[in-house]
Protein backbone atom coordinates (compact mmCIF):
# COMPACT_ATOMS: atom_id res chain seq x y z
CA UNK A 1 0.00 0.00 0.00
CA UNK A 2 1.30 3.71 -0.87
CA UNK A 3 0.45 4.35 2.94
CA UNK A 4 2.92 1.17 4.38
CA UNK A 5 5.55 2.09 1.61
CA UNK A 6 5.26 5.92 2.87
CA UNK A 7 6.81 4.89 6.27
CA UNK A 8 9.32 1.95 5.15
CA UNK A 9 12.56 1.78 6.80
CA UNK A 10 15.45 0.64 4.81
CA UNK A 11 19.03 -0.29 6.46
CA UNK A 12 21.63 -0.15 4.02
CA UNK A 13 25.20 1.42 4.08
CA UNK A 14 24.69 4.54 2.93
CA UNK A 15 22.34 6.33 4.43
CA UNK A 16 22.39 9.25 2.59
CA UNK A 17 21.63 7.17 -0.76
CA UNK A 18 18.73 5.19 1.45
CA UNK A 19 17.27 8.37 2.33
CA UNK A 20 17.35 9.72 -1.32
CA UNK A 21 15.49 6.74 -2.63
CA UNK A 22 12.96 6.70 -0.08
CA UNK A 23 11.99 9.86 -1.25
CA UNK A 24 12.24 9.10 -4.74
CA UNK A 25 10.04 6.09 -4.19
CA UNK A 26 7.57 8.14 -2.17
CA UNK A 27 7.12 10.80 -4.89
CA UNK A 28 6.76 7.75 -7.64
CA UNK A 29 4.04 6.29 -5.50
CA UNK A 30 1.49 9.23 -4.75
CA UNK A 31 2.36 10.38 -8.38
CA UNK A 32 3.40 13.68 -7.17
CA UNK A 33 6.39 16.06 -9.19
CA UNK A 34 10.26 15.94 -7.61
CA UNK A 35 9.93 19.46 -7.41
CA UNK A 36 11.51 21.26 -4.63
CA UNK A 37 8.61 22.06 -2.21
CA UNK A 38 7.08 17.89 -2.96
CA UNK A 39 11.06 16.99 -1.91
CA UNK A 40 11.21 18.75 0.93
CA UNK A 41 8.16 17.40 2.31
CA UNK A 42 8.91 14.20 1.45
CA UNK A 43 12.37 14.51 3.48
CA UNK A 44 10.47 16.02 6.83
CA UNK A 45 8.64 12.94 6.47
CA UNK A 46 11.27 10.69 6.10
CA UNK A 47 13.65 12.04 8.56
CA UNK A 48 10.85 12.64 11.30
CA UNK A 49 9.47 9.21 11.15
CA UNK A 50 7.39 9.53 14.47
CA UNK A 51 6.36 13.00 13.47
CA UNK A 52 2.93 14.82 13.66
CA UNK A 53 3.54 14.61 9.75
CA UNK A 54 3.98 11.26 9.16
CA UNK A 55 0.98 10.28 11.73
CA UNK A 56 -1.14 12.86 9.19
CA UNK A 57 0.04 10.81 5.92
CA UNK A 58 -0.36 7.72 7.77
CA UNK A 59 -3.75 8.73 8.32
CA UNK A 60 -4.66 10.00 4.80
CA UNK A 61 -3.00 6.91 3.11
CA UNK A 62 -4.19 3.82 4.76
CA UNK A 63 -5.98 1.78 2.58
CA UNK A 64 -3.71 2.46 -0.24
CA UNK A 65 -5.17 6.20 -0.61
CA UNK A 66 -2.83 8.31 -2.62
CA UNK A 67 -2.48 11.94 -1.27
CA UNK A 68 -3.01 14.91 -3.61
CA UNK A 69 -1.48 18.16 -4.25
CA UNK A 70 -3.58 19.74 -2.20
CA UNK A 71 -2.76 17.58 0.78
CA UNK A 72 1.10 18.57 0.49
CA UNK A 73 0.10 21.98 0.06
CA UNK A 74 -2.48 22.15 3.18
CA UNK A 75 0.04 19.50 5.55
CA UNK A 76 3.11 21.80 4.46
CA UNK A 77 1.07 24.73 5.60
CA UNK A 78 1.01 23.71 9.19
CA UNK A 79 4.59 22.54 9.53
CA UNK A 80 5.66 26.35 8.54
CA UNK A 81 2.94 27.39 10.98
CA UNK A 82 4.67 24.68 13.91
CA UNK A 83 7.95 26.19 12.65
CA UNK A 84 7.01 29.65 13.25
CA UNK A 85 6.57 28.93 16.83
CA UNK A 86 10.12 27.37 17.03
CA UNK A 87 11.62 31.34 17.70
CA UNK A 88 9.46 31.78 20.73
CA UNK A 89 9.74 28.33 22.19
CA UNK A 90 14.00 29.01 21.81
CA UNK A 91 13.40 32.51 23.29
CA UNK A 92 11.44 30.61 26.71
CA UNK A 93 14.16 28.36 26.83
CA UNK A 94 16.83 30.83 26.65
CA UNK A 95 14.68 32.78 29.51
CA UNK A 96 14.93 29.67 31.67
CA UNK A 97 18.45 29.42 30.82
CA UNK A 98 19.15 33.07 32.19
CA UNK A 99 17.31 32.37 35.25
CA UNK A 100 18.79 29.00 36.67
CA UNK A 101 22.03 31.08 35.78
CA UNK A 102 20.80 33.95 37.60
CA UNK A 103 20.28 31.48 40.87
CA UNK A 104 23.46 30.33 40.46
CA UNK A 105 25.61 33.63 40.49
CA UNK A 106 23.12 34.18 43.68
CA UNK A 107 24.58 31.07 45.45
CA UNK A 108 28.13 31.41 44.55
CA UNK A 109 27.62 35.05 46.13
CA UNK A 110 25.70 33.76 49.10
CA UNK A 111 29.01 31.22 49.71
CA UNK A 112 31.42 33.28 49.53
CA UNK A 113 29.98 35.48 52.29
CA UNK A 114 29.17 32.74 54.43
CA UNK A 115 32.69 32.06 53.84
CA UNK A 116 34.02 35.47 54.44
CA UNK A 117 31.97 35.69 57.56
CA UNK A 118 33.82 32.36 59.11
CA UNK A 119 36.92 33.90 58.50
CA UNK A 120 36.19 36.13 59.58
CA UNK A 121 35.03 34.60 63.07
CA UNK A 122 37.96 32.48 62.97
CA UNK A 123 40.74 35.33 62.66
CA UNK A 124 38.76 36.81 65.68
CA UNK A 125 38.99 34.20 67.55
CA UNK A 126 42.56 33.60 67.24
CA UNK A 127 43.60 37.24 67.82
CA UNK A 128 41.60 37.04 71.07
CA UNK A 129 43.99 34.21 72.11
CA UNK A 130 46.83 35.57 70.86
CA UNK A 131 46.46 38.62 73.32
CA UNK A 132 44.80 36.67 76.46
CA UNK A 133 48.35 34.91 76.17
CA UNK A 134 50.04 38.06 75.93
CA UNK A 135 52.45 39.11 73.31
CA UNK A 136 55.61 37.83 74.81
CA UNK A 137 53.89 33.63 75.31
CA UNK A 138 52.54 33.91 71.42
CA UNK A 139 53.33 30.75 70.79
CA UNK A 140 54.31 29.09 66.74
CA UNK A 141 50.95 26.68 67.25
CA UNK A 142 49.09 29.88 67.71
CA UNK A 143 50.91 31.52 64.89
CA UNK A 144 50.44 28.50 62.48
CA UNK A 145 46.70 28.40 63.18
CA UNK A 146 46.35 31.84 61.78
CA UNK A 147 48.70 31.28 59.37
CA UNK A 148 46.25 28.16 58.31
CA UNK A 149 43.02 29.83 58.56
CA UNK A 150 44.64 32.34 56.19
CA UNK A 151 45.67 29.41 53.46
CA UNK A 152 42.34 28.05 53.69
CA UNK A 153 40.57 31.30 52.87
CA UNK A 154 42.65 32.42 50.12
CA UNK A 155 42.24 28.73 48.30
CA UNK A 156 38.14 29.12 48.85
CA UNK A 157 38.54 32.91 47.13
CA UNK A 158 40.58 31.62 44.04
CA UNK A 159 38.00 28.72 43.84
CA UNK A 160 34.90 30.95 44.06
CA UNK A 161 37.00 33.18 41.74
CA UNK A 162 37.63 30.59 38.75
CA UNK A 163 33.36 29.64 39.04
CA UNK A 164 32.51 33.45 38.81
CA UNK A 165 35.13 33.46 35.70
CA UNK A 166 33.47 30.44 33.84
CA UNK A 167 29.59 31.46 35.23
CA UNK A 168 30.57 34.95 33.81
CA UNK A 169 31.18 33.52 30.41
CA UNK A 170 28.95 31.30 30.41
CA UNK A 171 26.39 34.34 31.05
CA UNK A 172 27.65 36.05 28.15
CA UNK A 173 27.35 33.93 25.57
CA UNK A 174 24.06 32.96 27.10
CA UNK A 175 22.87 36.82 26.89
CA UNK A 176 24.25 37.08 23.14
CA UNK A 177 21.70 33.56 22.09
CA UNK A 178 19.00 35.29 24.22
CA UNK A 179 19.89 38.50 22.10
CA UNK A 180 19.04 36.38 18.89
CA UNK A 181 16.58 34.81 20.04
CA UNK A 182 14.62 37.86 20.46
CA UNK A 183 15.48 39.14 17.30
CA UNK A 184 14.45 36.20 15.83
CA UNK A 185 10.83 35.69 17.73
CA UNK A 186 10.26 39.52 16.28
CA UNK A 187 10.62 38.97 12.86
CA UNK A 188 8.83 36.68 10.10
CA UNK A 189 11.22 33.28 9.38
CA UNK A 190 9.43 33.93 5.60
CA UNK A 191 10.37 37.54 4.61
CA UNK A 192 12.94 38.01 7.11
CA UNK A 193 10.79 41.17 7.72
CA UNK A 194 9.95 42.35 11.42
CA UNK A 195 6.69 40.44 12.46
CA UNK A 196 2.95 41.42 14.05
CA UNK A 197 4.79 41.86 17.55
CA UNK A 198 8.08 43.93 16.56
CA UNK A 199 5.35 46.27 14.65
CA UNK A 200 2.98 46.74 17.18
CA UNK A 201 6.12 47.39 19.94
CA UNK A 202 7.84 49.84 17.39
CA UNK A 203 4.39 51.46 17.22
CA UNK A 204 3.85 51.66 21.04
CA UNK A 205 7.28 53.12 21.60
CA UNK A 206 6.78 56.36 18.49
CA UNK A 207 3.40 57.35 20.13
CA UNK A 208 3.53 61.18 21.67
CA UNK A 209 6.93 61.64 19.56
CA UNK A 210 5.74 63.49 15.92
CA UNK A 211 3.71 62.60 12.94
CA UNK A 212 2.89 59.03 12.63
CA UNK A 213 0.78 57.77 10.04
CA UNK A 214 0.01 53.30 9.58
CA UNK A 215 -1.04 51.36 6.42
CA UNK A 216 -2.22 48.25 6.18
CA UNK A 217 -1.58 46.42 3.19
CA UNK A 218 -3.18 43.29 1.45
CA UNK A 219 -1.90 40.99 -1.74
CA UNK A 220 -5.20 41.32 -3.96
CA UNK A 221 -6.03 37.48 -4.79
CA UNK A 222 -3.78 35.74 -3.39
CA UNK A 223 -5.50 32.82 -2.43
CA UNK A 224 -5.71 32.41 -5.95
CA UNK A 225 -2.18 32.07 -6.77
CA UNK A 226 -1.73 29.12 -3.79
CA UNK A 227 -4.29 27.82 -5.27
CA UNK A 228 -3.28 27.80 -8.83
CA UNK A 229 0.72 27.46 -8.42
CA UNK A 230 1.33 26.21 -4.73
CA UNK A 231 2.28 27.73 -1.53
CA UNK A 232 5.61 27.52 -2.58
CA UNK A 233 4.77 29.59 -5.41
CA UNK A 234 2.80 31.88 -2.92
CA UNK A 235 5.62 32.35 -0.45
CA UNK A 236 7.89 33.57 -3.33
CA UNK A 237 5.13 36.38 -3.86
CA UNK A 238 5.09 37.41 -0.28
CA UNK A 239 8.33 37.56 -0.21
CA UNK A 240 8.84 39.90 -3.89
CA UNK A 241 6.23 42.02 -2.09
CA UNK A 242 7.95 42.62 1.09
CA UNK A 243 10.81 43.32 -0.67
CA UNK A 244 8.78 45.58 -3.04
CA UNK A 245 7.85 47.57 0.35
CA UNK A 246 11.26 47.81 2.03
CA UNK A 247 12.62 49.18 -0.80
CA UNK A 248 10.20 52.20 -1.43
CA UNK A 249 9.34 52.65 2.16
CA UNK A 250 12.95 52.68 3.06
CA UNK A 251 13.49 54.44 6.65
CA UNK A 252 10.21 53.50 7.68
CA UNK A 253 9.35 50.20 8.93
CA UNK A 254 7.56 47.30 7.00
CA UNK A 255 6.80 44.57 8.40
CA UNK A 256 4.72 41.41 7.69
CA UNK A 257 1.72 41.59 10.15
CA UNK A 258 0.02 37.74 9.22
CA UNK A 259 -0.65 35.83 6.11
CA UNK A 260 -0.73 38.07 2.77
CA UNK A 261 -1.47 40.98 5.13
CA UNK A 262 1.32 43.37 5.23
CA UNK A 263 1.85 46.62 7.61
CA UNK A 264 4.09 50.18 7.22
CA UNK A 265 4.86 52.66 10.25
CA UNK A 266 5.77 55.78 8.92
CA UNK A 267 7.35 58.23 11.35
CA UNK A 268 8.60 62.15 10.98
CA UNK A 269 6.64 62.45 7.96
CA UNK A 270 2.84 63.62 7.59
CA UNK A 271 -0.06 61.54 5.70
CA UNK A 272 0.29 63.47 1.83
CA UNK A 273 4.31 62.53 2.09
CA UNK A 274 3.47 58.87 3.73
CA UNK A 275 0.34 58.19 0.93
CA UNK A 276 2.60 59.37 -2.13
CA UNK A 277 5.52 57.06 -0.82
CA UNK A 278 2.99 54.21 -0.46
CA UNK A 279 1.20 54.54 -3.69
CA UNK A 280 4.50 54.39 -5.53
CA UNK A 281 4.71 51.22 -4.32
CA UNK A 282 2.22 49.65 -4.79
CA UNK A 283 2.25 51.06 -8.39
CA UNK A 284 5.57 49.56 -8.85
CA UNK A 285 4.31 46.23 -7.58
CA UNK A 286 1.63 46.52 -10.26
CA UNK A 287 3.66 46.99 -13.67
CA UNK A 288 6.03 43.97 -12.76
CA UNK A 289 5.52 40.77 -14.13
CA UNK A 290 6.11 37.99 -12.30
CA UNK A 291 6.88 34.23 -13.63
CA UNK A 292 7.51 30.64 -12.55
CA UNK A 293 11.13 30.54 -11.95
CA UNK A 294 10.89 26.55 -13.00
CA UNK A 295 8.87 27.03 -16.62
CA UNK A 296 9.07 30.97 -17.19
CA UNK A 297 4.99 30.49 -17.17
CA UNK A 298 3.67 34.43 -16.01
CA UNK A 299 2.00 34.38 -13.03
CA UNK A 300 -0.20 37.16 -14.23
CA UNK A 301 -0.92 40.21 -12.39
CA UNK A 302 0.02 40.88 -8.88
CA UNK A 303 -1.17 43.98 -6.90
CA UNK A 304 -2.00 44.66 -3.63
CA UNK A 305 -4.24 47.07 -1.98
CA UNK A 306 -3.71 49.39 1.11
CA UNK A 307 -5.26 51.64 3.75
CA UNK A 308 -3.37 54.41 4.75
CA UNK A 309 -4.06 56.68 8.26
CA UNK A 310 -2.61 58.98 10.63
CA UNK A 311 -2.34 58.52 14.35
CA UNK A 312 -4.55 61.23 15.73
CA UNK A 313 -3.67 62.91 19.47
CA UNK A 314 -3.89 60.82 22.26
CA UNK A 315 -5.47 58.19 20.08
CA UNK A 316 -4.88 54.56 20.71
CA UNK A 317 -2.77 52.42 18.61
CA UNK A 318 -6.04 49.71 18.17
CA UNK A 319 -8.09 52.82 17.10
CA UNK A 320 -5.56 53.96 14.22
CA UNK A 321 -4.56 50.47 12.83
CA UNK A 322 -8.76 49.63 12.78
CA UNK A 323 -9.66 52.57 10.74
CA UNK A 324 -6.34 51.74 8.45
CA UNK A 325 -7.76 47.93 8.10
CA UNK A 326 -11.37 49.69 7.33
CA UNK A 327 -9.91 51.65 5.02
CA UNK A 328 -8.17 48.58 3.48
CA UNK A 329 -11.58 46.62 3.08
CA UNK A 330 -12.51 49.52 1.21
CA UNK A 331 -10.24 49.85 -0.90
CA UNK A 332 -10.65 46.14 -1.58
CA UNK A 333 -14.33 46.74 -2.29
CA UNK A 334 -13.68 49.11 -4.85
CA UNK A 335 -11.45 47.26 -7.18
CA UNK A 336 -8.46 46.47 -5.57
CA UNK A 337 -5.05 47.75 -6.23
CA UNK A 338 -5.76 51.26 -4.69
CA UNK A 339 -5.55 53.12 -1.66
CA UNK A 340 -7.51 54.69 0.76
CA UNK A 341 -6.34 57.40 2.83
CA UNK A 342 -8.59 58.59 5.74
Amino acid sequence: MAGARAVRVTSGGDPAGDLYERIGDFLRDQRLSPDPANYAFAHHLFTTPGGPLARAVHALTDGGVRLTQRDIETLGCELRSADQEAPAKQAQGLVAQTQMHVEGFADIVTAMRAETAGFGRDLAASAAAMRSAGASDTNSTTIEEVARITGSMLERVRSAESQLESATREATELREKLEEARDNARRDPLTDLPNRRAFEEAFAAQMGKGEVCVAVCDVDFFKSVNDRFGHAVGDRVLKAIGEALTQACAGHLVARYGGEEFAVLFTGCDLGKAQATLDAARASVAIKRYRLRESDAPLGEITFSAGLTDLREDERYQTAFHRADRLLYAAKTAGRNCLHVG
